[in-house]
């Protein structure tokens, strides 16, 4: 016998937030690895898109720190503020 339990979306959330956050974390993994097919071609041509933004503007996205690349990212995202590279 197979029994079928209906939740609602409301249900369903309200489940996922009493899990502890390692599991809520699993629960976003599986649900992102669904819903985003072809995420490495994506991924590559977005890299390509940012390392011509970077060429564009003098720098080497290959030869920036982590810390660079996280405060290039953050100056594109934030265009309402002077860019710092």
């Amino acid at each position: 016998m197979e029994v079928i339990i209906k939740l609602t979306t409301k249900q369903i959330i309200d489940s996922i937030q009493q899990m502890p956050g390692e599991d809520k974390l699993a629960v976003v993994l599986a649900l992102a690895k669904e819903s985003m097919p072809h995420r490495a071609e994506r991924m590559q041509y977005l890299e390509s898109k940012v390392r011509d933004v970077c060429a564009k503007r003098g720098l080497n996205w290959d030869t920036m720190t982590d810390e660079d690349r996280q405060d290039f990212i953050n100056d594109i995202v934030h265009e309402d503020r002077e860019c710092a590279l």
